[in-house]
């Protein structure tokens, strides 16, 4: 095990979870390239996937086991072209026993096997920025398109046919374009990257840096046929009723000027300043949320009627005032593994983790990645995956 970031830090929950006085965080292990995306089996073991090795490389998934952590490639991932890097986002076991990892466009699936190592084959395509992905109660996967910014939601059949079902708002609509400039709606910007100039009158944009668009990011289903999406500029998770045959329930077409399949604003299940930054997500088997706010180094806890309780912040260090160090590094992906509830960290150079150079990884340590996990037994343990 690598040299454990712990911190003890309250966890204060309400409702049929009982409040812990204390509990600790340890890194379970660091990786030798950034990582994104975390799913686990039924044996004990975590899986996730290696970003950005080198042009033309293909990228490593790992089974990392909970109880004795070590890196194992058990599969590979190709990269997009011979000069091009592949850079996967999340990956997910199917119901047939695959694991299915996204590709910027594309989505592969293999099976596992640590003594020859297989590279995915192709499974779908035509799914540009594809990032979470989560199996339905019959075995179709789900996927949205990430940075895009576009908020198009696909269902993907067991043949690997590809079919939007749903948008969600993006930031900004094509109402009132002029040259390729303009829209109506709004930019979210973190800082950093993005900087404004502080007056004692104003805080104002110094540059243009920093936006964010990816309003559909974690997606996960629970067992009544609701669908939930992690937005992360607007800081909210939405909740899509589907009926059995996967038609919407939730209303679209509350705003003519996005394209028809776009849910009303009615669908948010809440939008907090806790949430700001939700990426990946992850059910108990109550129906509760988990959320890694990634870009305020905080893990978030999301009710059932929409109420949010802060689990986790960085604290601030004392002199910088910067919540950089740790033990969260830009957590992006939160997983249960039984009672245990652990989380990726990508250690992004941008808001509350930035500058990066502090923490267990980043520049000049040798590590780019790391997966973190509750010390504590969880009281009630995470939903079983594939939800079918």
């Amino acid at each position: 095990m690598s040299k454990p970031g712990v911190l003890l830090l309250s966890l204060l929950v309400a409702a049929a979870i009982p409040a812990f006085a204390q509990v600790s965080v340890t890194t379970l292990i660091t990786t030798p390239l950034a990582i994104e995306g975390l799913t686990n089996d039924s044996e004990g073991n975590l899986y996730t996937t290696g970003r950005t090795p080198g042009a033309g490389l293909p990228c490593p998934v790992w089974r990392i086991p909970l109880d004795s952590p070590s890196l194992t490639v058990v599969g590979l991932v190709p990269a997009p072209s011979a000069m091009g890097q592949c850079a996967p986002s999340g990956l997910a076991f199917g119901p047939d026993g695959f694991l299915y990892v996204t590709e910027t466009d594309r989505i592969y699936r293999l099976k596992p096997d640590a003594t020859n190592p297989p590279t995915g084959l192709l499974f779908a395509s035509g799914v540009p920025g594809t990032n979470g992905l989560a199996f339905d109660w019959s075995g179709e996967l789900w996927t949205g398109d990430g940075t895009t910014g576009l908020g198009r939601v696909w269902k993907i059949n067991l043949q690997g046919t590809v079919s939007e079902v749903l948008r969600v708002q993006p930031m900004a609509n094509e109402v009132n374009l002029v040259t390729g400039t303009g829209g109506v709606g709004r930019d979210v910007r973190s800082l950093p990257p993005g900087t404004i100039t502080v007056t004692p009158t104003s805080r104002n944009a110094a540059n243009t840096a920093g936006s964010q668009p990816l309003v559909v990011n974690g997606i996960a289903f629970d067992k009544h046929h609701g669908m939930y999406i992690a937005d992360t500029a607007r800081g909210a998770i939405w909740r899509v009723q589907l009926n059995m045959d996967k038609t919407l329930v939730s209303k679209v077409g509350c705003d003519s000027t996005f394209t028809p399949n776009t849910l009303c604003l009615d669908s948010i299940l809440t939008a907090h300043p806790y949430l700001e930054g939700a990426d990946g997500i992850a059910l108990d088997v109550s129906g509760r949320i988990w959320v890694d706010a990634n870009e305020r180094n905080a893990v978030v806890f999301v009710f059932r009627d929409g109420s949010v309780q802060e689990v986790f912040r960085n604290p601030p260090d004392p002199t910088t005032k910067l919540r950089n160090a740790g033990p969260l590094e830009t957590p992006t992906s939160p997983m249960f593994l039984g009672h245990t509830l652990c989380v990726t960290q990508s250690d992004g150079n941008r808001r509350d983790n930035s500058p990066n150079s502090a923490g267990e990884v980043g520049p000049g340590t040798g590590f780019l990645g790391k997966v973190s996990c509750l010390d504590e037994r969880l009281p009630i343990p995470g939903a079983p995956l594939p939800i079918g």
